[in-house]
């Protein structure tokens, strides 16, 4: 069985060190042994706007700006590792996207091009109290100013709250929704629980 999930949550709810736990379990039960192709676009954006091509340096004024950048953008690095890094026998597993529902709905067509069967949904599910409060405290230049932590929170509700319902509502996923605000082997114990993927 080939997986194909998609984490999903307020910033700093914790969905790498629950996609890293993930890919441990996967690579530990799975008979075949395939490879995980592991699709995190922070760190690809962050590299991008890093560099000194002209979009680039537009992409770096807007996170500069704190402000949100486009969704065009945020396809293009997630269709791009796609493209260049997929293949039939691969896992795969998405972190920090989508970010809004122009974004899930693209991530649907590309999924159904690859003929990915079953995808499942995790939404870590966290109050936007809990998320402010982590965003400060880990520090990330990113996060220092409240304001910007604001915008980022805000964002979530405008945005990445109806991409969310989208997948809910969605018969081509499996949605499982975790309550984050708990220790991290607990939320991990009850994606398990949810949906088993060592099977």
């Amino acid at each position: 069985m080939l997986h194909t999930i998609v984490f999903i949550g307020r910033s700093g709810c914790g969905k790498g060190t629950q996609a890293d736990l993930l890919k441990n379990r996967i690579a530990r039960f799975d008979p075949n042994k395939q490879q995980i192709l592991y699709v995190e676009t922070g760190e690809h954006f962050r590299k991008f706007i890093r560099s000194e091509s002209f979009s680039s340096k537009l992409s770096r004024k807007i996170n500069e700006d704190g402000g949100r950048q486009p969704d065009f953008l945020a396809c293009w690095v997630w269709a791009g590792i796609l493209v260049e890094e997929l293949l039939p026998d691969l896992h795969l597993i998405f972190d920090g996207a989508p970010r809004s529902l122009s974004e899930a709905e693209m991530i649907t067509s590309a999924l159904k091009f690859y003929k990915r069967q079953k995808p499942a949904v995790i939404y870590l599910n966290v109050s936007r109290k809990w998320s402010e409060d982590r965003l400060l405290s880990r520090g990330r230049t990113d996060d220092r100013s409240i304001s910007k932590v604001n915008k980022r929170l805000n964002w979530f509700d405008e945005d990445t709250l109806p991409a969310i319902e989208y997948f809910r509502n969605n018969k081509l996923y499996r949605f499982i929704e975790v309550n984050g605000e708990q220790s991290i082997e607990k939320v991990h114990a009850d994606i398990i629980a949810a949906y088993d993927y060592a099977s």
